[in-house]
Protein backbone atom coordinates (compact mmCIF):
# COMPACT_ATOMS: atom_id res chain seq x y z
CA UNK A 1 0.00 0.00 0.00
CA UNK A 2 1.53 3.31 -0.85
CA UNK A 3 -0.77 5.63 -0.39
CA UNK A 4 -4.44 6.08 2.41
CA UNK A 5 -6.87 8.55 3.82
CA UNK A 6 -8.18 8.64 6.58
CA UNK A 7 -10.84 10.74 8.09
CA UNK A 8 -11.27 11.82 11.67
CA UNK A 9 -14.10 13.81 13.34
CA UNK A 10 -13.97 16.78 14.98
CA UNK A 11 -14.64 16.42 18.95
CA UNK A 12 -16.60 18.32 21.89
CA UNK A 13 -15.11 18.00 25.40
CA UNK A 14 -15.56 19.04 28.62
CA UNK A 15 -19.25 19.75 27.83
CA UNK A 16 -19.34 22.56 30.82
CA UNK A 17 -18.52 20.81 34.12
CA UNK A 18 -16.85 17.43 33.18
CA UNK A 19 -13.36 19.02 32.51
CA UNK A 20 -10.71 16.72 31.09
CA UNK A 21 -13.00 13.59 31.42
CA UNK A 22 -16.02 14.16 28.88
CA UNK A 23 -16.00 14.38 24.87
CA UNK A 24 -18.23 13.85 21.93
CA UNK A 25 -17.65 13.18 18.70
CA UNK A 26 -18.94 15.47 16.19
CA UNK A 27 -20.18 14.96 11.99
CA UNK A 28 -17.40 17.58 11.03
CA UNK A 29 -14.39 16.20 9.95
CA UNK A 30 -10.44 16.79 8.50
CA UNK A 31 -9.20 13.94 6.29
CA UNK A 32 -5.12 13.10 6.29
CA UNK A 33 -4.03 11.71 3.01
CA UNK A 34 -0.54 9.96 3.53
CA UNK A 35 1.58 9.39 0.32
CA UNK A 36 4.93 7.18 1.13
CA UNK A 37 7.49 7.53 -0.89
CA UNK A 38 7.31 10.88 -1.41
CA UNK A 39 9.59 13.41 0.74
CA UNK A 40 7.06 16.47 2.11
CA UNK A 41 7.55 19.51 3.98
CA UNK A 42 5.40 18.02 7.25
CA UNK A 43 4.71 20.03 10.05
CA UNK A 44 6.04 19.59 13.23
CA UNK A 45 2.92 18.30 14.87
CA UNK A 46 2.64 15.78 11.89
CA UNK A 47 6.51 15.32 12.27
CA UNK A 48 5.79 14.21 15.65
CA UNK A 49 2.85 11.98 15.48
CA UNK A 50 5.04 10.40 12.64
CA UNK A 51 8.26 10.20 15.00
CA UNK A 52 5.59 8.62 18.21
CA UNK A 53 4.39 6.45 15.50
CA UNK A 54 7.61 4.91 14.06
CA UNK A 55 9.06 4.55 17.84
CA UNK A 56 5.69 2.75 19.25
CA UNK A 57 5.38 0.08 15.75
CA UNK A 58 8.94 -0.27 15.46
CA UNK A 59 8.99 0.27 11.78
CA UNK A 60 12.22 1.88 10.43
CA UNK A 61 11.30 5.48 9.23
CA UNK A 62 10.18 5.99 5.55
CA UNK A 63 9.74 9.32 3.51
CA UNK A 64 5.97 10.13 3.35
CA UNK A 65 4.23 13.29 2.41
CA UNK A 66 0.90 14.24 4.48
CA UNK A 67 -2.22 16.59 3.49
CA UNK A 68 -5.56 17.64 5.28
CA UNK A 69 -8.32 18.78 4.34
CA UNK A 70 -11.77 19.53 6.26
CA UNK A 71 -13.74 21.39 7.92
CA UNK A 72 -12.44 21.34 11.40
CA UNK A 73 -10.87 24.85 12.69
CA UNK A 74 -7.93 25.23 14.39
CA UNK A 75 -7.82 26.34 17.73
CA UNK A 76 -11.10 26.57 18.39
CA UNK A 77 -11.57 23.76 20.62
CA UNK A 78 -13.26 21.33 18.24
CA UNK A 79 -9.82 19.24 18.79
CA UNK A 80 -8.66 19.61 15.35
CA UNK A 81 -5.11 18.98 16.65
CA UNK A 82 -6.50 15.26 17.10
CA UNK A 83 -7.93 14.90 13.50
CA UNK A 84 -4.07 15.82 12.75
CA UNK A 85 -2.15 13.50 15.42
CA UNK A 86 -4.38 10.45 15.09
CA UNK A 87 -5.09 10.74 11.18
CA UNK A 88 -1.37 10.69 10.91
CA UNK A 89 -1.11 8.02 13.29
CA UNK A 90 -3.97 6.05 11.81
CA UNK A 91 -2.64 6.36 8.18
CA UNK A 92 0.98 5.35 9.19
CA UNK A 93 -0.47 2.25 10.54
CA UNK A 94 -2.00 1.54 7.52
CA UNK A 95 0.57 1.87 5.23
CA UNK A 96 3.19 -0.24 7.75
CA UNK A 97 1.98 -0.95 10.86
CA UNK A 98 0.12 -3.37 12.98
CA UNK A 99 -0.91 -1.28 16.17
CA UNK A 100 -4.38 -1.94 17.45
CA UNK A 101 -6.58 1.08 17.75
CA UNK A 102 -6.64 0.99 21.60
CA UNK A 103 -3.05 1.62 21.48
CA UNK A 104 -3.70 4.48 18.85
CA UNK A 105 -5.89 6.18 20.81
CA UNK A 106 -3.52 5.78 24.00
CA UNK A 107 -0.10 7.51 21.64
CA UNK A 108 -2.63 10.17 20.91
CA UNK A 109 -3.29 11.15 24.32
CA UNK A 110 0.03 11.28 25.41
CA UNK A 111 0.87 13.11 22.38
CA UNK A 112 -2.45 16.28 23.53
CA UNK A 113 -1.57 15.51 27.24
CA UNK A 114 -5.24 14.74 27.75
CA UNK A 115 -7.82 12.19 26.57
CA UNK A 116 -11.10 13.95 26.35
CA UNK A 117 -10.96 14.74 22.94
CA UNK A 118 -8.66 12.02 21.46
CA UNK A 119 -10.89 8.98 22.36
CA UNK A 120 -14.00 10.67 20.54
CA UNK A 121 -12.29 11.04 17.90
CA UNK A 122 -11.17 7.67 17.71
CA UNK A 123 -13.76 5.47 19.12
CA UNK A 124 -16.61 7.80 17.67
CA UNK A 125 -19.96 8.60 20.35
CA UNK A 126 -20.06 10.25 24.03
CA UNK A 127 -16.98 8.99 26.05
CA UNK A 128 -15.85 9.07 29.58
CA UNK A 129 -12.51 8.97 29.81
CA UNK A 130 -9.79 8.48 32.83
CA UNK A 131 -6.82 8.61 32.07
CA UNK A 132 -6.41 5.71 29.15
CA UNK A 133 -9.27 4.07 30.62
CA UNK A 134 -12.65 4.93 29.07
CA UNK A 135 -16.10 4.09 28.23
CA UNK A 136 -18.24 4.50 25.08
CA UNK A 137 -21.53 5.03 23.89
CA UNK A 138 -23.72 5.83 21.04
CA UNK A 139 -25.52 9.02 20.52
CA UNK A 140 -28.85 9.52 18.64
CA UNK A 141 -29.22 11.94 15.63
CA UNK A 142 -32.24 13.24 17.79
CA UNK A 143 -29.72 15.26 19.24
CA UNK A 144 -28.70 18.26 17.14
CA UNK A 145 -25.28 19.99 18.52
CA UNK A 146 -25.46 23.78 17.47
CA UNK A 147 -21.95 25.25 17.23
CA UNK A 148 -21.32 28.89 17.35
CA UNK A 149 -17.48 29.21 16.14
CA UNK A 150 -15.97 32.88 16.19
CA UNK A 151 -13.03 34.40 14.70
CA UNK A 152 -11.30 34.20 17.86
CA UNK A 153 -8.00 31.70 18.21
CA UNK A 154 -7.51 30.20 21.87
CA UNK A 155 -4.45 28.18 22.17
CA UNK A 156 -5.18 25.28 24.61
CA UNK A 157 -1.99 25.97 26.83
CA UNK A 158 -2.67 29.60 27.18
CA UNK A 159 -6.49 28.94 28.31
CA UNK A 160 -4.87 26.21 30.63
CA UNK A 161 -2.68 29.04 31.98
CA UNK A 162 -6.01 30.77 33.44
CA UNK A 163 -6.90 28.13 35.74
CA UNK A 164 -6.43 28.81 39.32
CA UNK A 165 -4.40 25.55 41.37
CA UNK A 166 -6.92 25.49 43.71
CA UNK A 167 -10.86 26.02 43.76
CA UNK A 168 -13.79 25.94 46.59
CA UNK A 169 -14.52 22.56 48.02
CA UNK A 170 -18.72 23.81 46.63
CA UNK A 171 -17.14 24.45 43.04
CA UNK A 172 -16.11 20.58 43.11
CA UNK A 173 -19.58 19.45 44.31
CA UNK A 174 -21.31 21.22 42.19
CA UNK A 175 -19.36 20.08 39.11
CA UNK A 176 -19.35 16.50 40.34
CA UNK A 177 -23.22 16.65 40.55
CA UNK A 178 -23.62 18.21 36.79
CA UNK A 179 -20.84 16.21 35.48
CA UNK A 180 -22.59 12.86 36.51
CA UNK A 181 -25.77 14.15 35.01
CA UNK A 182 -24.45 14.99 31.80
CA UNK A 183 -22.86 10.59 32.23
CA UNK A 184 -26.35 9.67 32.87
CA UNK A 185 -28.86 11.65 30.36
CA UNK A 186 -26.01 10.29 27.61
CA UNK A 187 -25.86 6.75 28.28
CA UNK A 188 -29.55 6.26 29.00
CA UNK A 189 -30.46 8.81 26.12
CA UNK A 190 -32.81 10.69 28.01
CA UNK A 191 -31.71 14.26 26.92
CA UNK A 192 -34.22 16.34 27.78
CA UNK A 193 -32.52 15.32 31.42
CA UNK A 194 -29.31 17.43 30.44
CA UNK A 195 -31.45 20.89 30.59
CA UNK A 196 -29.42 22.26 33.61
CA UNK A 197 -26.53 20.32 33.96
CA UNK A 198 -23.90 21.82 31.82
CA UNK A 199 -23.27 24.40 34.14
CA UNK A 200 -19.20 24.52 35.42
CA UNK A 201 -17.50 26.56 38.00
CA UNK A 202 -14.08 25.11 37.29
CA UNK A 203 -12.83 26.41 33.76
CA UNK A 204 -15.09 28.52 31.77
CA UNK A 205 -15.88 31.38 34.65
CA UNK A 206 -11.93 31.77 33.91
CA UNK A 207 -11.66 31.35 30.83
CA UNK A 208 -14.52 33.59 29.73
CA UNK A 209 -11.90 36.64 29.87
CA UNK A 210 -10.69 35.06 26.63
CA UNK A 211 -14.45 34.62 24.90
CA UNK A 212 -16.08 37.82 26.18
CA UNK A 213 -19.59 36.06 24.27
CA UNK A 214 -19.66 33.62 26.07
CA UNK A 215 -22.25 33.69 28.89
CA UNK A 216 -24.60 35.59 26.64
CA UNK A 217 -24.41 33.56 23.74
CA UNK A 218 -25.33 30.70 26.04
CA UNK A 219 -28.27 32.65 27.93
CA UNK A 220 -29.52 33.60 23.81
CA UNK A 221 -29.44 29.57 23.00
CA UNK A 222 -31.25 28.41 26.34
CA UNK A 223 -33.68 31.50 26.09
CA UNK A 224 -34.07 30.09 22.22
CA UNK A 225 -35.45 26.56 23.60
CA UNK A 226 -31.45 24.62 23.89
CA UNK A 227 -30.89 22.24 26.65
CA UNK A 228 -27.69 24.02 27.26
CA UNK A 229 -24.90 25.65 26.36
CA UNK A 230 -20.63 25.09 27.14
CA UNK A 231 -17.51 26.32 25.75
CA UNK A 232 -16.75 23.73 23.68
CA UNK A 233 -13.02 22.49 25.22
CA UNK A 234 -11.11 25.45 25.69
CA UNK A 235 -12.72 27.62 23.30
CA UNK A 236 -13.89 29.62 21.25
CA UNK A 237 -16.74 27.73 19.89
CA UNK A 238 -19.48 27.37 22.30
CA UNK A 239 -21.88 24.91 21.68
CA UNK A 240 -25.53 24.21 22.03
CA UNK A 241 -27.32 20.93 22.72
CA UNK A 242 -31.27 20.76 21.69
CA UNK A 243 -33.79 18.51 20.63
CA UNK A 244 -35.93 20.82 18.74
CA UNK A 245 -35.16 24.33 16.43
CA UNK A 246 -32.03 23.98 16.19
CA UNK A 247 -31.91 27.04 13.38
CA UNK A 248 -33.86 29.15 15.86
CA UNK A 249 -31.53 28.59 18.13
CA UNK A 250 -28.36 29.06 15.75
CA UNK A 251 -30.33 32.53 14.89
CA UNK A 252 -30.08 33.46 18.61
CA UNK A 253 -26.40 32.95 19.31
CA UNK A 254 -25.92 34.76 16.37
CA UNK A 255 -27.03 37.62 17.10
CA UNK A 256 -25.82 37.74 20.42
CA UNK A 257 -22.51 37.16 18.99
CA UNK A 258 -22.91 40.73 18.38
CA UNK A 259 -20.19 42.51 16.34
CA UNK A 260 -18.26 40.08 17.01
CA UNK A 261 -17.29 37.62 13.75
CA UNK A 262 -18.90 34.13 13.75
CA UNK A 263 -20.31 31.16 11.91
CA UNK A 264 -23.10 28.90 13.36
CA UNK A 265 -22.87 25.34 12.26
CA UNK A 266 -25.52 22.44 13.07
CA UNK A 267 -24.64 19.03 13.37
CA UNK A 268 -24.90 15.67 15.20
CA UNK A 269 -22.86 13.01 16.90
CA UNK A 270 -20.53 11.24 14.71
CA UNK A 271 -20.74 7.62 16.01
CA UNK A 272 -17.81 5.62 14.13
CA UNK A 273 -14.71 7.63 15.00
CA UNK A 274 -11.43 7.55 13.06
CA UNK A 275 -11.78 5.42 9.90
CA UNK A 276 -10.01 4.55 6.27
CA UNK A 277 -11.90 6.46 3.19
CA UNK A 278 -9.52 5.06 0.37
CA UNK A 279 -6.01 2.97 -0.09
CA UNK A 280 -4.23 2.37 -2.79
Amino acid sequence: MQLVTVRVPASTSNLGPGFDCLGVALRLYNDITMRRGRSGANSPMVAGAARSFFQEARVREFPFACTIEGDVPRSRGLGSSVTVRLGVIHALNELAGRLVRERIFEMCAELEGHPDNAAPSTFGGFNVVRAENRQRFAISLRLRFVLLIPEIHVETKAARSLLPQRIPRADAIANIGNASAITAAFVSQRYQDLAGAFADRLHQPYRARLIPILDRVIRAAESAGALGGFLSGSGSTIAALTLRSPARIAAAMQTAAGRTRAQTVITVADNRGARVLRSA
